[in-house]
């Protein structure tokens, strides 16, 4: 059991690449308390863990909702060892200049201030217990994206973010990574796929830019997880781990 003894915190639990986190992460032992805007989604998606677990509405662009989150965990759980800032959006797929502000703001108040928030109310546990936190990034924050240029930004702040964290709090004795997905099926994705004019040929195309030859599904995200957030990864910080099957390498067409 990696997570034995673990207490994790959870943005954007109940629904793709979170869920599957939070299913991996209760598999190796670990107490989750996962959150998200649906409130419902994610008490149900606790109650299918066990009775061990909590689920529950926090809005991570809303500094109180996060701060009385974090509050809820500790009162439950008495400590707090790691976060998971997996929450996000990725809409609009627009080039910069026909984003408007509030689609700039919506994505970088999601995918990129919610981690102000999450380390501002969560720091004092995770030194009291040397944690650790997790970031979910993307490959296009390296590689950039063609009409997702909002999206792309926060996610290469995210990555340039989690390095300054780790020099800030290595000194407390706490890791920060982050994990780059490239394609993974999520129900956003799928849904989003079966919109596109060609479902077929976007799925072949998710296919062909994973070297490995397949678009995974987020259990392989969640794998990686569980790994930075273990013991097993106690001297990786301020690492940016690729999980893309390659992509990074060059995209097949």
């Amino acid at each position: 059991m990696l997570l034995e003894n673990q207490v994790i915190f959870l943005t954007g639990g109940s629904t793709g690449i979170g869920l599957d986190c939070a299913k991996a992460y209760a598999a190796e032992g670990a107490k989750v308390a996962l959150v998200a805007r649906n409130g419902d989604l994610s008490a149900q998606a606790a109650a299918e863990l066990g009775p061990d677990h909590l689920g529950f509405a926090c809005d991570v662009s809303k500094e109180a909702d996060v701060k009385s989150a974090i509050d809820r965990v500790l009162a439950h759980y008495g400590k707090l060892t790691a976060i998971h800032n997996n929450a996000g959006i990725a809409t609009p797929s627009k080039p910069l200049h026909e984003t408007s502000e509030d689609e700039w703001d919506a994505l970088f108040n999601i995918n990129l201030k919610s981690v102000l928030h999450t380390t501002r109310h969560g720091i004092q546990a995770l030194r009291e217990t040397k944690g650790c936190i997790l970031n979910t990034s993307s490959l296009v924050g390296v590689i950039g994206q063609e009409i997702h240029a909002a999206y792309t930004a926060t996610k290469g702040g995210m990555n340039t973010l989690t390095k300054s964290m780790a020099l800030d709090y290595a000194k407390d004795g706490i890791r920060v990574n982050a994990v780059c997905p490239a394609g993974t099926w999520t129900p956003m994705l799928r849904t989003w796929a079966s919109e596109q004019p060609d479902p077929a040929g976007i799925s072949k195309y998710l296919d062909d830019i994973h070297p490995l030859g397949y678009c995974p599904d987020g259990d392989v995200i969640a794998d990686a997880c569980v790994f930075l957030i273990s013991s097993k990864a106690r001297f990786v910080t301020g690492h940016i781990m690729h999980v893309s099957g390659g992509a990074e390498i060059g995209y097949r067409r």
